[in-house]
């Protein structure tokens, strides 16, 4: 076997041959591959369909067996897998090719074995990557640091785009793991850092393509080759279509947060593409790319609004990210000298104060920068670490970015402005600061400022693509200017240009978004937007509708009493107080009979009954408001004619005979015998039961009970069981299901029934009367 401290490059071991004969090879050689297939990886389904998920489930379970069996192997082993299986490499370069980005997690299916898949997947990757970035696990595992960076390199198991991938994806809480681990491939192996140097230039090909896509000529592209005569012909962000709008914005996305992650976690990437102008390409596709894609997501059509606002989150985090990398590249190359006290400061101090120069006539992308990373911080730390900087340029560049945040229309906040206002004042005593060399090393432990990550359902702030727009809610609406400020932006405009309509001038205003700067100089030199060329110029304001006054359509039901003072103008205030009136007494109060006065009109109509009236001779019963109506008078019948319709008149003479109560009558046996025979007879004619009947029939009881006990079953929605059936079939031909239950439950409730309590129940129908005691 292997020989203990000596580099895993140099190691021969002895294992049987083919032929049973032992045989010695190298510790790394293609004959001690274990035989595996590593699958490669799927992304999860979006859909979230049961049959995808359990698809992906089953293949993502495959992969991570496979990744922990490898991890779990010696390292000898491990590195003659990584070494010689290629589809283990096919499958390392699947998951990162595929694997879901930060802003892809949220419209994965929330599925959790989904979730925990995943996870699973992402930690075996990271840790097989992490393995095969380690040259020494212990002093017996180790290779030559020569030896491991030529195998890395030349097996092609590490490169450019494999790292940028890995940031992107391992980053959020890993950075110093990542760190470590690029740092050591970087160090091993120098000829990476030839490699980063012809990648940049690639890098900056995506924006040149971008600008390209939508019909924008970048500045370097016009001065290095001739426009094609058929440029014109390109379509744009609004013509295009909105498939080729959605890939150009992932493309962008994607790009900025794999760049700006990748220049966080390995700072020594900096100065390769700082070298290749990095700086100024970026700025100027921000100043030129950024607001065109944003008017196309703003105005175009979007059958799914959801898209839309997709569409304009990725924008506005890759502006984020755009703007993060500048201030990642500003630092690591200019500050972070100056803070560590290194020498030639005053070189480093330069460069930062020529790229802040050059931001100047990026105004988009200056006050975006500004938001986030204020340039008067940067200016500050600046003078305490080298005090002989010119304080006029200090103060020209200060100047030039509040005049970038006025030409775009946009307002500075109001903490950036108090510490303008800081600065501005104790830049008057700079020059009576510290030493360059104590300034230097109490900010030497400064590191770059972080950008707060908007929390769900927020917008994005900083660099969100808020090109021409002076104010936006919470919800991204632009908010328009109203009241004293319009119309102060309207005399502005009208003292120069009297003779234009204040209609025209607010809907030119509405257009630049309320720049009165931008709408004078456009109309003087004459190059309004075609929809405002077409406007009348001296088109007046509209009339605002009056809307009609509340009141007069109020509906309430105290309208018109005595205390309504909408349509009274005098009110007795007399009558009004608050809290208990002053002077009020229980006993005046008692003793107030107004009220009763008020009452006696009421009932003086009923103050007088009169029984009689006499009237005189010649007078009319109408004088004393009398009717001819007699109380005494039965008019009940008047309507009917009684005896109309009789055959016989001489039938209404006739009456029944006189019949003795048969209370009152005499005691006779014979005839109570007739009678009670007679009463028999036509009781058992008409079924009647026999009330006097001491014990009655139990089979009618049963009835009677089972139909009440029906009839409350009915009412109370009860279910009655079924009823039981232990006989069955004759023998031979099966038994259902039914009758065995019905068997079954006899068999287990017999003892608590049947003949076992005959004493009870004898008890009981004596006691019910059905057995003559």
């Amino acid at each position: 076997m292997a020989c203990a401290r000596v580099p895993l490059d140099e190691q021969q071991v002895t294992e049987p041959g083919p032929l049973g004969k032992e045989r010695t090879l190298p510790a790394l050689h293609p004959d001690r591959t274990e035989e595996r297939c590593f699958v490669p990886y799927k992304p999860p389904p979006e859909d979230g369909s049961p049959a995808d998920v359990e698809e992906f489930l089953e293949h993502a379970r495959f992969i991570t067996e496979d990744l922990e069996w490898l991890l779990a192997l010696p390292h000898d082993k491990f590195w003659c897998q990584v070494v010689f299986d290629e589809s283990l490499q096919r499958c390392l370069d699947s998951y990162l090719r595929h694997a879901p980005r930060g802003l892809d997690l949220s419209t994965l299916p929330s599925s959790p074995a989904v979730a925990d898949m995943q996870r699973s997947i992402h930690k075996a990757v990271f840790l097989t990557f992490l393995r095969m970035a380690t040259h020494k696990e212990s002093k017996e595992h180790f290779f030559t640091p020569a030896v491991f960076g030529e195998i890395i390199y030349e097996n092609f198991l590490f490169d450019i785009p494999k790292l940028l991938d890995l940031c992107v994806l391992f980053g959020k809480g890993n950075g110093q793991l990542l760190h470590k681990m690029i740092e050591n491939i970087f160090t091993q192996q120098p000829s990476y850092y030839n490699d980063l140097d012809e990648t940049v230039p690639t890098v900056l090909q995506v924006f040149d393509t971008i600008l390209e896509k939508c019909g924008l000529q970048c500045e370097g592209a016009t001065a290095a080759e001739p426009m094609k005569l058929n440029a014109h012909k390109k379509p744009t962000a609004m013509t295009m279509s909105q498939q080729e709008l959605l890939d150009i914005i992932l493309y962008l996305c994607d790009s900025t947060t794999t760049i700006n992650a990748f220049l966080d976690i390995f700072p020594a990437a900096c100065s390769s593409f700082q070298s290749h102008g990095f700086l100024s390409s970026l700025t100027s596709f921000y100043e030129t790319g950024v607001p065109d894609l944003e008017k196309a997501i703003r105005k175009r059509n979007f059958d799914d609004k959801s898209l839309q606002e997709d569409l304009w989150k990725r924008l506005s985090h890759s502006c984020r990210k755009m703007v993060e990398t500048v201030h990642l590249l500003l630092h690591h190359t200019c500050l972070q000298p100056i803070l560590e006290g290194r020498e030639n400061m005053q070189t480093f101090a330069e460069e930062l104060l020529q790229y802040f120069t050059s931001f100047l006539p990026e105004k988009r992308f200056l006050t975006d920068y500004d938001e986030q990373f204020p340039v008067a911080d940067d200016i500050s730390l600046l003078q305490q670490a080298v005090p002989i900087i010119d304080e006029t340029r200090t103060s020209y560049l200060l100047q030039g970015v509040e005049s970038a945040w006025d030409s775009v229309g946009r307002r500075k906040p109001q903490s950036q402005i108090q510490t303008s206002q800081a600065q501005a004042s104790a830049s008057l005593s700079a020059n009576q600061g510290p030493a360059p060399g104590a300034a230097a090393s109490s900010l030497a432990g400064s590191k770059p400022q972080e950008v707060r990550e908007p929390a769900e359902g927020e917008s994005p702030r900083g660099a969100e693509a808020m090109l021409d727009v002076p104010q936006r809610g919470n919800n991204g609406a632009m908010c328009p200017v109203i009241g004293a400020e319009l119309e102060s932006l309207l005399s502005c405009i009208r003292d120069l240009l009297p003779d234009l309509g204040e209609g025209f001038l607010l809907e030119c205003l509405k257009e630049y978004n309320y720049n009165s700067e931008l709408v004078i100089n456009d109309i003087l030199e004459d190059r309004l937007a075609p929809s405002l060329a077409k406007l009348d110029r001296t088109m007046p304001r509209p009339v605002k509708e009056e809307l009609p006054a509340v009141l007069n359509n109020r509906s309430n039901v105290f309208d018109g009493d005595e205390f309504d003072v909408f349509r009274r103008e005098q009110v007795d205030m007399s009558r009004i107080w608050k809290g208990r009136r002053k002077g009020e007494n229980v006993r005046e109060m008692l003793n107030d009979k107004r009220h009763v006065a008020e009452q006696k009109a009421r009932y003086h109509a009923y103050e007088t009954v009169v029984d009689e009236v006499i009237v005189e001779p010649g007078e009319s019963a109408t004088a004393y408001e009398l009717d001819d109506y007699d109380d005494e008078y039965d008019d009940t019948y008047d309507m009917n004619q009684v005896g109309a319709n009789d055959l016989d008149g001489d039938s209404l003479l006739t009456r029944r005979p006189f019949t003795v109560p048969q209370v009152l009558r005499k005691a006779n046996k014979e005839d109570e015998e007739d009678e009670d025979e007679d009463g028999q007879e036509e009781d058992a004619s008409k079924g009647a039961v026999n009330r006097d009947q001491f014990v009655q029939d139990p089979a009618v009881l049963r009835e009677r009970a089972e139909a009440r006990r029906a009839a409350m079953q009915q009412r109370k929605g009860f279910r009655p069981e079924r009823s039981s059936n232990v006989v069955g079939r004759p023998k031979g031909q099966g038994q259902t299901t039914e009758t065995l239950l019905d068997r079954r439950k006899k068999e287990t409730n017999k003892s608590r029934g049947a003949n076992h309590n005959r004493r009870s129940m004898a008890d009981r129908k004596r006691n019910k009367g059905m057995i003559p005691s």
